[in-house]
């Protein structure tokens, strides 16, 4: 037996999904999580029979006529893969809204369950639905079920199991609808038809129009002007917490563990090894290795503050209070969902455009979501935050801002290029109610993106170390690289060449450049390579446990000052991300041409910020400009007349069409 999950979005699906399943895919308290349909099987303690059942999560939908992807992804699947049974996931909180959906699927005629999901919560408000009521007036069963509590799931699935294979008959034929003035009727009788059955079924013991409690604080938090600071504040408390406080402390347990399996390692060994394996499985794979999960406690409080925050209920305020300014440089304010999912994945965040139903601005969002720092940045951060800024947290936070800072400017030359004016959209997100979080919820969100994590340690990051590793150990005769004469390694050799285009911003050692070559196929590879090319032992101190010992040695080490350790950050954050990534936007743009100028632009618009940055930090700690400063004006001068000369196209473009407008 196959179940289809279909529901509004955020009332609960993928909760629910999980609850029936065990699965654990990332749940937000706020719509347009779920972008793509999910699958599992029902747990054999809620099945009550040895029958398999399959359940598949679809994407939130307000209608069964496909307006957005994901709501095509929902249309399409009840409409042809024909599932035994629907279970109409309705928030009991939001009757009105839920049950225009219902009625549309009740004339599928496929047999259907509505689950009354967050049925805790319409009593805490003095609100009582008549179940019995709503079920006779819909003709099919209605289960309460509360999906966070785990209640009423072993009734749901019996219910559904008991009504496969049979009819459905709808209480509201809209019959077909063929557009026009017929369509109008039918949407107004639907209208009328719910907002009669929710009046009836739905019983409110105290009629108020008093502020609640979730209207006063979002008087706050939502602002319009306070808004943002609040935003901000909240942000530098997290990175605070996460790489100044507790993530470190927690680090220095990890890394004391790590260095402890290097010397176990290294004792098993013994001396009698070959020392090209020896260095290789100690200072390439265990090393470099070491060397980025060594972050890992840092990435995993960061991920938990930020899933206590979306459970929390705020994250939907975020979108809500930029929504003004992504209008104004020609986005939706649906846009910000992709980039707030981008913080933990910018592979799942460029998924998530699929909602934004114009395509300029879809392809707009994919372009410029990576520009947002991801979970696969945060080792970078947490690693030049420690090594160079004494664990700063105003380091992490403005690199949050200056990519929001990166991505407003992105929008309005990419609007300009089209040739598109700033056109009104309207941007409705359902405010989810602000709840108390769930440590438990957070706790396996922050697992469920640590094993991800964890698992491309073990898998890219590993086999890129590995290679790095034999690189930097040979010649290209294949000669063991003699002591003092790395550069004429194979490493040195490939990295040179583009070390001599990074001299502008402020590094121009192979080991450097190097590092951010790996870092197009995974942003962790950038630690990682550090980690292999200047020694794992710079970074461990095993009597202090300090996850970055002797940070004024390395930083000699690295050759960098502080200003252009910032611009090499900022380079590794803001150029293309990683090739996964790459290929989500491939996808989601569905042009090769959007996928090439989006890649060039982010390779320039990095480029552009650590130049700037780098040459006027020198200038403002030394009094003088850094090097390579002419080649640098050349390549940025080049890059902006590039940039202006196809505004100007699309300037003009804009005006003829006008013209013939008018």
């Amino acid at each position: 037996m196959r179940i289809a999950l279909a529901g509004n979005p955020n009332s609960g699906k993928t909760t629910l999904f999980n609850a029936i399943t065990g699965k654990i895919e990332h749940v937000g308290n706020w719509p347009g999580v779920t972008v793509a349909k999910k699958e599992g099987d029902v747990k054999k303690e809620l099945r009550g029979s040895s029958e398999a059942v399959r359940v598949v999560d679809l994407p939130g939908a307000y209608s069964i006529s496909p307006f957005t992807s994901e709501e095509s992804i929902t249309s399409n699947f009840v409409k042809k893969e024909s599932p035994d049974v629907i279970i109409n996931i309705v928030d009991a909180t939001n009757l009105g809204r839920s049950l225009i959906f219902t009625t549309q699927l009740l004339e599928l005629g496929i047999p259907l369950v509505v689950a009354l999901n967050k049925s805790d919560l319409p009593e805490k408000k003095g609100i009582r639905i008549e179940t019995d009521l709503l079920a006779a007036r819909l003709g099919c069963p209605v289960v309460e079920t509360s999906a966070l509590q785990g209640r009423g799931l072993h009734d749901l699935i019996a219910t559904a199991s008991a009504v496969a294979g049979k009819g459905q008959k709808a209480p509201f034929l809209a019959g077909e609808e063929a557009g026009g003035e017929l369509s109008k009727d039918v949407e107004r009788r639907r209208f009328t038809f719910v907002d009669g059955l929710v009046r009836e079924v739905e019983k409110r013991d105290v009629a108020s129009h008093r502020q609640t409690r979730q209207d006063a604080i979002d008087r706050v938090v939502a602002h319009r002007f306070w808004g943002i600071p609040i935003f901000a504040a909240i942000m530098y408390l997290v990175f605070a917490i996460s790489q100044t406080y507790l993530g470190p402390f927690l680090a220095d347990f990890l890394v004391a563990g790590i260095d402890s399996f290097y010397g176990y390692v290294e004792g098993l060994m013994g001396e009698g090894v070959s020392p090209l394996l020896s260095a290789l499985l100690l200072d390439g794979i265990i090393g470099g290795v070491g060397a980025v999960v060594g972050f890992l406690p840092l990435i995993m409080v960061l991920f938990f503050l930020l899933a206590l925050l979306e459970d929390l209920g705020y994250m939907a305020r975020v979108a809500v209070v930029m929504d003004r300014f992504m209008k104004k440089v020609g986005l939706s304010g649906r846009s910000i969902i992709p980039m707030i999912i981008g913080t933990g994945c910018a592979i799942p965040g460029i998924m998530a455009t699929r909602t934004i139903r114009d395509q300029r601005q879809r392809r707009t969002t994919a372009m410029l979501t990576p520009f947002m720092p991801c979970g696969a940045k945060l080792p970078v951060i947490a690693l030049f935050a420690g090594v160079f800024f004494e664990d700063a947290a105003w380091v992490g936070t403005s690199m949050y801002f200056v990519g929001i800072a990166i991505i407003v400017l992105g929008a309005l030359i990419v609007r300009r290029i089209t040739g598109e004016s700033a056109v009104k959209t309207y941007f409705i997100m359902e405010l989810p109610e602000y709840r108390i979080p769930s440590v438990k919820r957070a706790f396996l969100s922050m697992m469920s993106r640590a094993r991800a994590f964890i698992v491309k340690a073990a898998t890219i990051i590993l086999l890129c170390n590995a290679v790095i590793h034999i690189m930097q150990t040979f010649t290209w005769n294949l000669q063991v690289v003699p002591e003092g004469m790395a550069h004429t390694s194979i490493l040195a050799s490939l990295a040179g060449p583009f070390g001599l285009l990074l001299i502008p911003l402020g590094f121009g050692a192979w080991q450097l450049a190097a590092a951010a070559i790996t870092g197009f196929i995974a942003k962790e590879n950038v630690v990682g390579t550090l980690a292999v090319v200047y020694g794992i032992s710079n970074f461990i101190d095993t009597e202090e446990l300090a996850l970055v010992a002797g940070a004024a040695d390395v930083a000699s080490i690295m050759g960098l000052t502080s200003v252009a350790a910032l611009c090499y950050l900022m380079f590794n954050l803001f150029t293309p991300p990683c090739f996964a990534a790459i290929g989500a936007m491939n996808a989601e743009m569905d042009s090769r041409k959007w996928l090439w100028a989006g890649i060039g632009f982010q390779f320039g618009m990095g480029y552009t910020v650590a130049f700037l940055v780098y040459q006027a930090g020198t200038l403002l700690t030394t009094g003088a400009l850094g090097s390579g400063v002419i080649p640098g004006l050349i390549a940025v001068g080049a890059y902006a007349a590039i940039l202006a000369w196809f505004m100007g196209r699309g300037g003009r473009t804009s005006l003829n069409t006008s013209k013939e407008a008018a």
